[in-house]
């Protein structure tokens, strides 16, 4: 994990853009038990990449095995097996995590293999085993993220047939300092000129 977070640490009263009840259930952890999945969706700094690491740690300390990636990592890892004749040793290392989370899918631009690659790790986890996925992606812009309207498609349908989809719309936590910053001299800049 890249971060020790817990989600006693996430801000619910800063990110109103976040459910909170659904936050709670998923922490529950029944969602492992159906193997279903997790879909974070909203703009950078909302909290989607917290909220993923919180229940991948609260998932470990019920004794599951989790693993964390992104999905630019995902999809380079799985380009090197593939050309070191290793592809299925990777797809069942990717199989093997009762919780598999995939961090920043569309940040970066997938190789043309990467969409493969990762539609092959869902479709192979399918019914199976959870998964976590942390998008700024819309679910209807995938198809252009993926490059392949088809792959994407696909995906999404077994993706979502089981998941929960948390759309988080709000301010960016990391830039919240700033902006209380800026407010601040507007603030005072106003007052100068009043």
């Amino acid at each position: 994990m890249p971060e020790p977070w817990t989600l006693n640490d996430f801000d619910f009263a800063a990110q109103p853009g976040v459910d909170e009840k659904l936050i709670r259930d998923l922490a529950t952890l029944r969602f492992l038990d159906d193997a279903s999945n997790v879909l974070f969706v909203g703009p950078p700094g909302v909290g989607k990449t917290m909220l993923s690491v919180a229940l991948g740690r609260a998932a470990v300390d019920a004794g599951h095995r989790v693993y964390f990636t992104t999905a630019a990592e995902l999809a380079a890892k799985c380009h090197k097996a593939a050309l070191e004749g290793r592809w299925k040793t990777c797809m069942r290392f990717f199989a093997g995590p009762k919780l598999l989370i995939i961090d920043e899918l569309g940040y970066l631009p997938l190789p043309e293999d990467g969409a493969s690659a990762l539609f092959q790790v869902i479709n192979q986890r399918y019914l199976k085993s959870s998964t976590i996925l942390t998008t700024n992606v819309g679910i209807a812009d995938w198809a252009g993220a993926f490059g392949d309207a088809t792959v994407a498609a696909a995906m999404l349908d077994r993706f979502l047939h089981r998941a929960a989809v948390a759309g988080i719309d709000g301010p960016s936590y990391r830039l919240r300092g700033h902006q209380n910053q800026a407010e601040t001299l507007r603030k005072g800049v106003n007052a100068r000129v009043s």
